[in-house]
């Protein structure tokens, strides 16, 4: 493709103005080319920046891409910057949070199925971080609302698409092993008593 070196530099530029994922169709827009030239563009930069070991890599989320620092000097960035306020997961959070992922699109009323216990709470805190969000509605009887997980889950837990996702096996595993069980009930606040940390 023509002006490839031109359009990847551009495409530097616009991610670490754009802060938050770049998809290639929006940068297909601007450079009017195709989703799929874009997307190989997109690609060949990032295995320039892993060849070259730089500090600064590219991570792709759902066909976007996005500027992230590497992995590897993780150490050294928290030593200069100001620790980021954990926030903490409850293991009934993490319970709806992995029905979320694998069920998707899945209703409240499954969840609770599944769950033997209602989780309003729940799903609204894993709402008000942006972990999950509405995607629809159901055809069922009264049209419940449809439920999937977000780009920002997909950052926060390290997967670059659905298809990365562990085995189900795995996430009983974690959840049953390393989470201490919390009190029954829906009244608990979903972060306060959290057994899993993540960084937002």
């Amino acid at each position: 493709m023509t002006g490839n070196k031109a359009i990847k530099s551009a495409m530097e530029s616009m991610m670490f103005t754009w802060g938050e994922p770049l998809e290639a169709k929006m940068a297909a827009d601007v450079f009017n080319i195709t989703k799929e030239e874009a997307y190989e563009c997109f690609k060949e930069l990032q295995a320039e920046y892993e060849q070259e070991g730089r500090g600064i890599v590219i991570r792709e989320v759902n066909k976007a891409f996005q500027f992230v620092t590497r992995e590897e000097n993780a150490d050294y960035v928290r030593r200069l910057c100001t620790p980021v306020k954990a926030k903490k997961l409850s293991q009934s959070a993490l319970e709806v949070l992995a029905i979320i992922a694998y069920k998707q699109p899945v209703t409240k009323g499954e969840m609770e199925a599944i769950r033997g216990i209602k989780c309003d709470r729940v799903v609204e805190g894993l709402m008000n971080k942006n972990l999950i969000e509405e995607v629809g509605r159901s055809s069922a009887i009264g049209r419940p609302i449809l439920y999937g997980t977000t780009d920002t889950f997909l950052k926060n837990f390290g997967f670059t698409s659905l298809k990365e996702l562990p085995d189900i096996e795995d996430i009983e595993s974690v959840i049953n092993d390393d989470i201490e069980a919390e009190p029954s009930g829906d009244e608990q606040d979903p972060v306060s008593a959290g057994q899993m940390t993540i960084e937002f």
